[in-house]
């Protein structure tokens, strides 16, 4: 996977898939397709590089596979991420 920076304005990924874990003003995580409170008005994250920023927020890092060739505004990347959560969700 060849390693792309995140595109401003995208949010898919914190917006796209569920986390299980609490997050500031969202204690017992965010259901898939949720936006997490901690977006800023520019879609920016309100606690990244924070202690209490969930681990799983910071393994997920953006690929070309996963936000797509082009800055599309994160369609591509909402729409890979929605059927990765598909994929993934438990029985």
């Amino acid at each position: 996977m060849k390693a792309v920076s995140c595109r401003a304005g995208c949010a898919a990924c914190c917006i796209a898939p569920s986390i299980s874990s609490a997050i500031p003003g969202m204690p017992g995580g965010k259901p898939a397709g949720v936006p997490c409170v901690q977006l800023d008005e520019q879609l920016r994250c309100k606690i990244f590089g924070q202690p209490d920023r969930p681990a799983v927020c910071g393994q997920l890092q953006a690929s070309l596979e996963m936000c797509g060739p082009t800055d599309d505004g994160g369609q591509y990347a909402r729409i890979y991420l929605t059927q990765l959560e598909a994929q993934t969700r438990p029985d």
